[in-house]
């Protein structure tokens, strides 16, 4: 079974080579090859978890090695794979979850010319992701980590004639770079401190290395995860990724990419464990951003940038899940799997109501759908329930054990995180009803199609005409039917991990588990958690299923109107990042022209004006010498007799 695990890869790549590769030939079936071996990719996963439960929980790892990439003294680099419990839940996550989108986009994309082309992107970015979680090193993982940073950049800025996707294109792929620099950076310090970057070695021999170096590497690494997984300070491109189409915005925010960071953290817990300080850190830099995303999609009108904001936060909730240590990593990555299902189902959603709605994106131009669209309806409200913590739903069994865990922690930190943790649910409670609401439920408040000049910016999914009133219709079955199974893993998949602790159980081998000791009982945890939920859901029905919601948003409150400018990030980056980058370069260049190049040239132009002085002694006439020598030979005899003198 070791033998197939490189076809988890080798499918999705093909598919990617053939499409981009095939022309236009393949236009009328391209879709239907990138959806066969995207689902062809799932069906290998699958008979190898069925392979992988039929072992001991000690003897589930396989692994694969195909080549040596670079075999020379010293130095070795293997193409190699590695197959085990937390490899394998990516795997089965992102391929299922993956073949779904392809099926959702073959009706979402029926109208785009270049519909081969960007199944052959999905493929890419599947096999991309798929390299990255199957890698047995470090290296092998960079080189799947900057394959999925290409392949969201031509995902992103697909339809590049709209001038707002690409500009979010190059934003994702400059912001990623930088989180990029800190996972090169780890690997070397890796490599000159282990002699290798393969996971076996490293993290056995964690616990032997001192903890600056281990801080060091955490450090670095929670950049690294910070640009992918859009977490506090690069954060910035996640909701301007929303200009791709809406299945991109799928897989980029559920199954994928943003979930690389998690991945990296949890795969390296014995570095972590091993740096109580950068466990702090990470620990921080989720609560901090699970915070900012929730605020930002408060005061979002965008449907799918509410749900950007909504990533960003449920992304922070894992990273705080994973900075907890061998207490949290095990919920980190059980948050994530449900969370691939609802969120998935709610993106999938936000475009079926988009392909019945001329392309509007704006819910104030939305209202009364759920009498138009009762599929849409059913599973968006299933993924809505689920994400904010409705008891029995999946994100109810995820959400809380990560809320108790930060608890757990212990001390005036577990206070704060699992305060900020409670804050986060309450507020998450408050902008998806909003969401429901505003696109659901009150009255009708819908808009003629935009003109000509302001349709070039629309996203083009069904096509439509200036001017024209939307009629709201359910979706094609290709794009209902991935809806309603992603809307029973958001009922379902929670529960199955949590009885029995099934989940904890299948993971614990590879990541580690602690039982923490919260200061308060599990069953005070999830009341209260009850408490801000109800909360959260009847300030936004006060505020927008009592009243009519106007078409205008108002002016809002200071808090509101940051939120709408994603609380200021972009001026922060311009003010701190662009205009300080440019005075840090002016100050280099002047330091290089004036000091480097001063002494440089100085000392060049001294040497030649010596030797142009020099050289005026050298005139060629014979008296000129002669007088020299006589000179000199005077000077000797004066220094001569001068000497016996004294």
């Amino acid at each position: 079974m070791e033998n197939l695990i490189a076809l988890l890869v080798a499918a999705p790549l093909l598919g990617a080579a053939v499409l981009l590769c095939g022309g236009r030939r393949l236009d009328r079936a391209g879709h239907w090859l990138g959806t066969l071996l995207a689902a062809a990719s799932f069906g290998i996963g699958a008979a190898l978890f069925a392979d992988m439960l039929g072992r001991g929980a000690d003897d589930r790892t396989m692994r694969q090695h195909l080549y040596s990439w670079i075999p020379v003294e010293g130095f070795q680099a293997d193409v190699a794979f590695q197959l085990d419990q937390l490899s394998m839940t990516f795997v089965l996550l992102i391929s299922g979850v993956g073949t779904l989108i392809h099926v959702y986009s073959i009706g979402y994309m029926e109208h785009d010319e270049r519909r081969r082309r960007f199944f052959g992107y999905l493929n890419l970015f599947l096999a991309a992701m798929l390299l990255l979680v199957l890698a047995d090193n470090y290296l092998l993982l960079y080189v799947g980590w900057e394959g999925v940073g290409l392949a969201s950049y031509l995902l992103i800025g697909f339809w590049q004639h709209k001038p707002s996707a690409a500009t979010a294109a190059k934003k994702a792929f400059l912001v990623n770079r930088v989180g990029d620099m800190g996972l090169s950076i780890a690997i070397m310090l890796m490599f000159t401190t282990f002699g290798t970057f393969a996971f076996r070695p490293v993290l056995a021999s964690a616990g032997e290395t001192s903890e600056g170096m281990l801080t060091a590497i955490g450090l670095m690494l929670l950049l690294a995860a910070c640009g992918k997984s859009a977490q506090v300070p690069l954060q910035s491109w996640l909701g301007d990724a929303m200009e791709g189409p809406t299945p991109v915005s799928a897989l980029i925010h559920a199954a994928t990419m943003v979930t690389a960071g998690v991945y990296l953290i949890v795969r390296s817990g014995a570095i972590f464990n091993g740096a109580p300080d950068a466990q702090l850190v990470t620990a921080i830099v989720g609560a901090v951003t699970l915070l900012f995303g929730a605020v930002v999609g408060c005061a979002k009108d965008d449907i799918k940038k509410a749900l950007a904001g909504s990533t960003m936060s449920q992304i922070g909730y894992m990273v705080l899940a994973a900075g907890l240590g061998p207490i949290g990593y095990v919920f980190a990555i059980m948050h994530l799997v449900t969370h691939g299902f609802f969120k998935a189902g709610l993106f999938l959603g936000a475009g079926s109501v988009m392909h019945g709605m001329n392309d509007e994106v704006d819910m104030r131009k939305y209202g009364g759908l759920r009498r138009y669209m009762p599929v849409t309806f059913a599973t968006f409200g299933l993924g809505y329930l689920a994400i904010i913590g409705f008891p029995g739903l999946s994100g109810f069994f995820s959400k809380d054990r990560i809320i108790e865990a930060a608890f757990a922690k212990g001390g005036t930190e577990g206070w704060i995180l699992g305060s900020v943790a409670l804050l986060g649910a309450a507020i998450t409670a408050f902008y998806m009803t909003r969401v429901m609401l505003m696109t659901f439920f009150g009255e009708k408040r819908w808009q003629p199609a935009p003109d000509a000049d302001a349709a070039a910016d629309v996203e083009p999914s069904a096509g439509h005409r200036p001017g024209e009133m939307p009629h709201p219709h359910e979706s094609p079955k290709s794009m209902t039917v991935p809806m309603i199974v992603l809307a029973f893993g958001s009922v379902f998949a929670g529960g199955f991990f949590a009885i029995g602790d099934r989940f904890l159980n299948w993971l614990e081998p590879v990541t580690g588990y602690e039982h923490g000791h919260p200061p308060v009982s599990a069953l005070t945890v999830t009341l209260a958690t009850m408490a801000v939920l109800v909360v959260g859901v009847a300030i936004a029905w006060a505020m927008y299923g009592r009243r009519p919601v106007p078409v205008t948003a108002p002016r809002g409150s200071l808090l509101t109107r940051a939120a709408r400018r994603d609380l200021l990030q972009d001026d922060f980056n311009h003010v701190v990042l662009v205009r300080g980058g440019e005075h840090l370069t002016r100050s280099l260049v002047y330091v290089d022209h004036s000091l480097v190049d001063g002494v440089v040239n100085g000392t060049a132009a001294s040497v030649g004006g010596l030797s142009g002085r020099l050289r005026k002694l050298q005139n060629g006439y014979a008296r000129s010498y002669a007088v020299s020598m006589f000179g000199g030979t005077a000077i000797l005899i004066a220094a001569t007799l001068l000497m016996r003198a004294v």
